[in-house]
């Protein structure tokens, strides 16, 4: 175990900005040293989470326990540390005829922070969250025992944990199914709607698709409110690819990925910048609609291709605002938040809709029911706060609820705060944040 030292720690928003202690190892017997000594211990994986999830007085990062322990490519069940990504995940299972049942927007997450989020993607409505593809896990429990968490064993602790925000633990390894892929191709329908009414009716007639998200102009009013773009898509099987693909199905070309060299200086990323962003960004596609073969990292993990894009918000750093609303209100509850921000003139770079199916009962702490979410990028400024309180009194009007993962701001009231986790040991800065109201 490294000797004790103080550190700035942040998230992928790079907001809040926090000095604490961190450390890492690969050593069991040391982890149950740090969570013995230590009270208000959490973990943490890569740090692609927004707000104030992971961060906490005594961090413990997993980022050294990396390594595979098994993988029966027959079954197609992978079994490894808390700290593997998913990226390393797929370097291993793609080129086998495999993928992760579910992923969220970007690769670059560990294993253990998918199960503490219990994170979903394009295909709630079709396969549901993280979780239901997770058979077991080793969790290092609150008086610092490795215990195995399954459905049959520890069942209490396997469903609090899921979704629970490290607040149960330290998740030490897990294991978990694969689905079967013929190909790294998505068969991909693009489809461009004028107004919030057409994108939801498209939603409608998409729910037999496995994958559906929507692009939306958060900038627009009127007649042309919820201007957006929905994609679809299935994994691509072999036999329909064109020729020149069928021949390394399993295979992807190797890209030029850029990078950010630096925080951008305040002034760029302006009301302006995002509208002229959002007005080109609509215009690429000049088609109404748009039918093409992608590879899965460009369907799934679009930003995941500039490297440190969070630099363009500047040092100031941004919040993403995820919420869900119930599928009864969802239209009615999206167009009078798109509404607000539009009024307020404080856009959203990024605006993403998806559709989710219904919720796992069993587990109760997962962000997911059956309706409609809204993430939205929204850089750090003096107008946000503002801003975050409207939308806030929208969501629960609507008997919504906010991530937490995402969280950082939203009031205790909307959180629909954790079930049945220990908070003795295992505390947040966003835990203690929610439960004190503030």
């Amino acid at each position: 175990m490294k000797p004790n030292f103080i550190q700035k720690v942040t998230n992928w928003g790079n907001f809040p900005v926090v000095e604490k202690e961190m450390k890492s190892d690969d050593s069991v017997s040391k982890i149950k040293q740090f969570v013995r000594e230590n009270n208000e211990v959490i973990a943490r994986g890569n740090g692609r989470c927004y707000g104030d999830a992971s961060l906490g007085e005594h961090i413990f990062s997993t980022k050294r326990l990396n390594k595979f322990i098994s993988f029966d490519r027959l079954n197609g069940i992978i079994e490894c540390e808390s700290g593997v990504l998913l990226s390393e995940v797929l370097e291993v299972a793609v080129p086998q005829g495999y993928f992760l049942y579910v992923t969220p927007g970007t690769k670059f997450v560990s294993v253990g922070g998918a199960i503490a989020s219990d994170v979903h993607g394009k295909n709630h409505h079709a396969e549901g969250c993280f979780s239901e593809y997770v058979t077991e896990f080793k969790l290092m429990n609150e008086d610092a025992e490795m215990i195995t968490c399954s459905r049959e064993e520890n069942q209490d602790k396997f469903w609090a944990t899921i979704g629970g925000m490290g607040l149960t633990g330290i998740i030490l390894s897990a294991k978990f199914k694969l689905k079967n892929i013929e190909s790294v191709y998505i068969r991909q329908e693009s489809i461009k709607a004028d107004n919030l009414d057409e994108i939801f009716r498209l939603f409608d007639e998409s729910e037999d698709w496995t994958y559906n998200v929507a692009w939306i102009d958060c900038f627009q009013k009127g007649k042309n409110l919820g201007r957006s773009i929905l994609m679809r898509g299935e994994h691509a099987l072999k036999a329909e690819l064109p020729a020149n693909l069928q021949k390394k199905s399993l295979k992807l070309k190797p890209k030029f990925s850029p990078t950010v060299p630096f925080y951008f200086p305040s002034f760029v990323l302006n009301a302006l910048t995002i509208k002229i962003f959002n007005f080109l960004y609509y215009g690429k596609q000049r088609k109404k609609q748009l039918n093409n073969f992608i590879d899965y990292e460009s369907f799934f993990y679009p930003l995941d291709f500039v490297n440190d894009w969070n630099k363009i918000y500047g040092k100031s750093g941004f919040i993403q605002y995820q919420m869900m609303i119930p599928k009864e209100n969802g239209k009615e509850g999206m167009r009078r938040i798109l509404e607000t921000i539009a009024n307020s003139g404080n856009g959203s770079f990024l605006a993403v809709l998806k559709l989710y199916g219904k919720e796992n009962p069993q587990a109760y702490n997962s962000f997911p029911f059956e309706g409609y979410s809204l993430a939205l990028d929204f850089k750090v400024n003096k107008k946000l706060r503002k801003l975050i309180d409207q939308l806030d009194d929208i969501v629960e009007q609507y008997g919504g609820k906010i991530y937490l993962t995402k969280d950082s701001m939203s009031r205790s009231s909307l959180t629909n705060y954790l079930q049945n986790v220990d908070s003795s040991k295992f505390v947040s800065l966003q835990h203690k944040r929610i439960v004190n109201g503030l």
